[in-house]
């Protein structure tokens, strides 16, 4: 049986042979009168899947689990010193080049490379990890490690969709209208992040507080030196005016990105959840793949949404090689698999932001699942 998602996208909603019944101890929700045939039946199919990608995976190289996405961040380093020479010339055109290309190196290395550190993704090795996700969270997010990876990987990975813990709500702000939030708010993401990451720092110890502070800290001075030194700023206003542009650039697609992919999909309370492989592939969606996008954000959180959150730890390049394969399993089992578009999505919130935004999400009512 199936229902059509918000936007027009298609979702099927059940299984064959799936019936209402009670839910196991664990909260998830299996078919009535058979309760221990359906739980392993859950189990087979992530199984199944699980094993087809890890064949991909095993028979992957270094450069594709890894090297590709390292090489990405490598580059947007490189073109760090373009970027700040070009923001010394008088003119137009080179001015220009050099703020779009701060610009996407920061989203680059913010977005993409703390998302990957986050998973510990980029690299096989627990101290490395360990570190980058310090320098790519902390340092150039100015985000503190320890919150980053419980709000994202904690909860928004392990309760995607369950209202009250990984239902995206974070991400709402109901006292805005459609217009001011869709398009006005994003240019204040990079102000916001680093007080809600204050704020945050109540909740770590002190010496986690205190390296976070530090790290903030060095890599804002970092950028505004930067930019007095090398781009050659005469005043502090107008450096602190670039960061805040620089910073800003892809801001709106960030936060697009974000709510398009959860939110108006299927909603589940804690105690009414469908197994791991269902709830995964109800409550997220995919995005077409976009050239600037892809590079800056990664395809785990662009095109292969679906792929990163039933495997987390893979790295982007891995998330988009497994794909095909995740796609046609889901499609085979009869298993939602949503897609949808960028404007159909926008458009979608746009229509129905008092509902999807400002109201609570409604409780999905499934046959057999809830």
């Amino acid at each position: 049986r199936g229902t059509t998602a918000p936007g027009g996208s298609r979702i099927d909603v059940m299984a064959e042979g799936w019936e209402r019944g009670p839910a196991l101890g664990d909260g998830d929700v299996t078919p009535g009168g058979a309760p221990q045939r359906a739980w392993q039946s859950e189990e087979v199919l992530m199984t199944e899947l699980s094993e087809l990608v890890q064949k991909v995976v095993k028979s992957s190289s270094w450069w594709e689990r890894h090297g590709v996405d390292i090489s990405i961040l490598a580059c947007s380093f490189l073109l760090l010193p373009a970027g700040f020479l070009c923001l010394r010339s008088a003119q137009a055109i080179p001015f220009l080049a050099g703020v779009l290309t701060l610009g996407v190196v920061h989203h680059t290395l913010t977005v993409k490379g703390s998302h990957l550190a986050s998973h510990n993704a980029l690299t096989e090795s627990k101290s490395w990890s360990k570190v980058w996700a310090i320098f790519f969270i902390e340092l150039c997010s100015a985000f503190t490690v320890e919150q980053a990876t419980y709000n994202h990987v904690k909860i928004h990975h392990g309760y995607t969709n369950i209202i009250g813990l990984g239902d995206s709500s974070t991400w709402k702000l109901p006292f805005l209208n459609r217009y001011v939030y869709m398009f006005i708010a994003p240019l204040a993401v990079p102000v916001l992040t680093p007080l809600v990451a204050l704020d945050l720092l109540r909740n770590v110890e002190w010496k986690a507080a205190l390296r976070t502070l530090c790290c903030m800290f060095l890599g804002f001075y970092c950028h505004y030196w930067l930019l007095l030194h090398v781009s050659g700023f005469q005043s502090p206003w107008s450096a602190l005016l670039c960061m805040l542009v620089t910073r800003s650039l892809l801001a709106h697609p960030y936060i697009h990105v974000n709510i398009f992919q959860h939110i108006g999909l299927p909603m589940f309370t804690a105690d009414r959840k469908p197994k791991r492989i269902h709830l995964m592939s109800l409550g997220v969606l995919n995005l077409p793949r976009n050239p600037l996008l892809d590079w800056s954000f990664g395809h785990s959180l662009i095109s292969c949404h679906v792929e990163h959150h039933l495997f987390p730890s893979l790295s982007d390049n891995m998330c988009l090689k497994i794909k095909p394969i995740v796609s046609q399993y889901l499609k085979q089992k009869k298993l939602p698999y949503n897609e949808d578009t960028y404007s159909s999505r926008l458009w979608l919130f746009l229509q129905r932001y008092e509902e999807l935004m400002v109201h609570a999400p409604p409780i999905t009512e499934l046959v057999g699942i809830q």
